[in-house]
């Protein structure tokens, strides 16, 4: 089965990219704009819905938090521009042998596309502060998939762009329930949660995770095996 898998579809934050803690902190930035005051019973709720939901597209988050679009579309410039401010004082890292994996899927033959909840602008921030921009075949954000996760388009659309042949030759990887879904409703052969993000093993599996690993750096053995 391994052997057959053409495309792997690869999270970033909490996957590849170390989160540490910087989505809190932009949503922190993006709550108080809309006049959520940071330890508050309301901010404390919105918090917990962030972190069950990491991984979904964020203006989806927003719209769910602050019901009207409006202010959804506020709360979201705010939480882009709290989050490109710290990537751009250098609080962005690839996780541990993440480079290494992805060069190694891409040497064994397979399609590796990066995909992300954020939008484009961060999406692209974040590739540049890494030094990320020609890492992968392709990079994706939810605006150019239809949906984010943890609905399939994400992990189809880097199927169609690729050409992979069938969702059977496709591996999706990541960190959140919410990836894995998305590998599960995609139909992809094998869906890998790794443990260096937002969820733990119980949420992975319940979700749909074929496989459980340390990290992303298990990926290109797993597949060769």
């Amino acid at each position: 089965m391994s052997t057959d898998i053409r495309l792997v579809v690869l999270d970033m934050a909490g996957t590849t990219v170390a989160d540490d803690g910087l989505v809190e902190q932009a949503f922190k930035a993006a709550a108080g704009t809309l006049g959520v005051e940071a330890g508050s019973p309301e901010h404390q709720r919105m918090l917990e819905h962030v972190r069950l939901t990491m991984g979904e597209s964020k203006i989806s988050v927003f719209r769910h938090l602050f019901g009207d679009e409006d202010r959804a579309q506020r709360a979201n410039l705010a939480f882009e521009a709290a989050y490109h401010d710290l990537v751009d004082a250098g609080h962005c890292a690839a996780l541990p042998g993440a480079a290494d994996a992805i060069a190694e899927l891409r040497a064994q033959g397979r399609k590796v596309v990066l995909t992300t909840g954020f939008s484009r602008a961060t999406q692209d921030r974040i590739l540049a502060a890494l030094g990320w921009q020609d890492i992968a075949d392709l990079t994706l954000c939810p605006a150019e998939a239809g949906r984010g996760r943890p609905y399939p388009d994400l992990a189809l659309t880097a199927l169609l762009r690729t050409g992979t042949d069938s969702v059977r030759q496709t591996a999706v990887a990541g960190d959140t329930g919410y990836d894995m879904l998305t590998g599960t409703r995609a139909g992809a052969a094998v869906v890998a949660g790794v443990l260096t993000g937002a969820h733990r093993e119980d949420r992975l599996r319940a979700d749909g995770a074929t496989h459980v690993l340390g990290s992303i750096a298990e990926l290109p053995g797993l597949l060769a095996g």
